[in-house]
């Protein structure tokens, strides 16, 4: 009797489980199909109306209640816009927000810590930025409840007996007061408006202005107008405004996009001078070592980008961040990816193919080249196939003019050609000016090479293609144009590939994927790849060998001869005076804390990239 009850109940459990329908707006266009989502339901044949839609409407709406989750509409929609997803049922009552029938959801907030950084890290469009309106009062969460949102006494008693009681009780009564470095700082100039100075003045409540903006290098653009900054000093403009205000609550969205290595380190150090015993500070980052660098701990939020997020508990730095690289959460024992990320960096060529790599030696001269007040020097170098050369340096020393340079779109000083080779050229900025949809663009541009099975398993999967290849190229987000970007240049035959920061816009996971699909291209179709790149464990992933940069950034710099991956590392890691080591566990570069035993050590020996740890000694460091 005992074991029917216990099998009752789990069949209960099991048929208890929470199901999500999401119907994508961009996608669903009831007005060009035949409703066959709603011809073909089961539930809708008997008499109920689980699938509402008519070509007059908008959008097919769903009910999650009526749904018995058999998936036909999923299979039936010409315009693949639904899906019907199944969540694990201890999710049902931990619903945070929801934004409306067939919409994202997200499962559990965050806390912060007084005193601490808590960092966020997760794919773009999995909650993140939902969980900091929240965190920040401009967003009230509804607890899935879109259609009679609950009053402020049943939000708190939800969260009773959690720090988030208290901190929303504070919120509530204007205890706390929110300050939040947006995402995109593009928008910035059309809503900000004067110079650069006066803005900064206006908001300095601490008396830091001057001090920080030595820090973050604002101070010789306080003359210039907020419209006319580019996207880096935009990046430092709203950090800074950011810091310089008196807050409870100080929450940073992606601030490491358009700055190169130093500057990351410089807005990082800045972000955790604000750190004061009653302080809290959050910070959403894809650049996996900058997020390393500025936590104390780390949330990770898991799901399916676009239908539903979870936030897990708050771990360690280091074990947090390989979570989301493994995949698996184990105080949940629940895995959210198939496969785990791992940096360990194989050796692309054995010695046997030494021979063949100098017969196919490749040789540019040394040049110079003068824009303006600004001069290069590029030093003589030579290159190879199946390698991939990574320029590293700041913001203005001329690594999109070198690439240019051997793209032959610019003409050196004195007229030196580079290596007659041709040669395919992804931008650093990418503006869609193509009427149509990324499958005509495709079909128009590189239509052999997306046909290839090869290229579709190296390059189009991977990147994953098929879910935006029917949207007009015009409406996609920066990281579907940057996708895009990389397919249509790795598509165009050519001897030379030169790629501009491949991870602008991409979420950590898509920058791995990005990296390994580079990598894996370039070494089967026996190329050369030219790669600038300001994220460490992008560009410690894919270089073979790298060109350092020195000099002073928009006066004069010179691009050194390319050199072994560990040399130009050093020798790079010295000009920003600080130290790499290793993670034993997936080998992931991690920045040592600054005159820290290990960077004193590293900086003793000489040896500023890559010393390798073990789990012992790494815990000891994280401790």
């Amino acid at each position: 009797m005992a074991s029917k009850r216990k099998h009752q109940r789990a069949t209960e459990e099991k048929d208890s489980m929470t199901r999500i329908a999401i119907v994508n707006k961009d996608k669903c266009k009831p007005r060009k199909c035949r409703t066959e989502c709603k011809q073909s339901c089961p539930v809708n044949r008997q008499g109920k109306l689980c699938i509402e839609v008519t070509p007059a409407t908008k959008v097919a709406q769903i009910s999650e209640e009526l749904c018995v989750g058999c998936g036909i509409c999923v299979k039936k929609c010409p315009f693949e816009a639904i899906a019907i997803i199944n969540l694990p049922s201890n999710l049902d009552k931990q619903t945070t927000h929801r934004y409306g029938p067939n919409t994202f959801k997200l499962h559990r907030l965050p806390m912060p810590r007084p005193g601490q950084v808590l960092g966020l890290v997760g794919t773009n469009g999995i909650g993140k930025s939902t969980a900091l309106k929240i965190l920040a009062g401009k967003q009230k969460p509804n607890l899935g409840r879109y259609q009679n949102p609950p009053d402020w006494e049943e939000i708190l008693l939800s969260f009773r007996g959690s720090d988030l009681q208290l901190y929303f009780t504070k919120i509530l009564q204007e205890d706390i007061k929110a300050v939040v470095k947006p995402q995109y700082v593009d928008a910035i100039p059309r809503l900000v408006k004067g110079k650069v100075g006066d803005v900064l003045d206006k908001k300095d409540e601490k008396n830091i202005a001057q001090e920080l903006g030595e820090l973050l290098e604002v101070n010789k653009l306080r003359e210039r107008n907020v419209p006319d900054l580019s996207g880096g000093e935009l990046q430092r403009f709203a950090i800074m405004t950011a810091v310089i205000q008196k807050a409870d609550v100080f929450m940073f969205d992606e601030p490491s996009s358009y700055l190169d290595v130093k500057q990351r380190l410089k807005a990082g150090r800045a972000i955790r001078n604000l750190l004061e015993a009653k302080t809290y500070v959050v910070c959403v980052e894809h650049d996996l070592s900058i997020l390393d660098y500025l936590s104390d701990f780390v949330c990770v939020l898991y799901g399916i980008p676009g239908a539903y997020g979870v936030v897990t508990m708050p771990f360690g730095v280091r074990e947090g961040i390989n979570i989301f690289l493994a995949g698996f959460v184990h105080t949940e024992n629940l895995r959210f990816r198939e496969t785990s990320l791992t940096f360990k960096i194989s050796e692309t060529t054995d010695n046997t193919d030494e021979a063949t790599k100098r017969h196919f030696n490749y040789k540019y001269p040394a040049m110079t080249k003068t824009l303006g007040k600004f001069k290069l020097n590029i030093d003589a170098g030579s290159f190879t196939e199946s390698e991939i050369v990574v320029l590293l340096g700041e913001n203005g020393t001329g690594k999109t003019t070198f690439v240019r340079m051997l793209a032959g779109l610019i003409e050196a000083d004195e007229g030196k050609k580079t290596p007659a080779l041709t040669v395919s050229y992804k931008p650093q900025k990418i503006s869609p000016k193509f009427e149509g949809t990324v499958r005509q663009l495709l079909h128009k541009r590189i239509r052999d090479a997306v046909n290839l099975p090869q290229f579709q398993t190296d390059v189009t999967k991977p990147l994953n293609l098929d879910n935006i290849i029917d949207q007009p190229v015009k409406v996609l987000s920066g990281g579907e144009l940057q996708r895009v970007a990389l397919i249509l240049c790795l598509g165009t035959p050519a001897d030379m590939y030169l790629i501009d920061e491949p991870s602008a816009y991409l979420d950590s996971e898509q920058r791995l994927i990005a990296a390994k699909v580079i990598k894996r291209f370039i070494l089967h179709a026996k190329k050369t790849g030219f790669v600038v790149e300001h994220d460490f464990i992008m560009a410690t992933y894919l270089a073979d060998r790298v060109i350092v940069y020195d000099g002073v950034p928009s006066v004069e710099c010179t691009a050194r001869t390319p050199e072994t991956l560990l040399t130009g590392m050093n020798t790079f890691l010295k000009l920003l005076d600080i130290t790499f080591r290793r993670d034993p566990s997936n080998f992931r570069p991690r920045i040592n804390k600054l005159n820290s035993v290990k960077d004193s050590e590293q900086k003793k020996s000489g040896n500023y990239f890559f010393l390798e740890t073990n789990e012992k000694e790494e815990r000891k460091l994280d401790n």
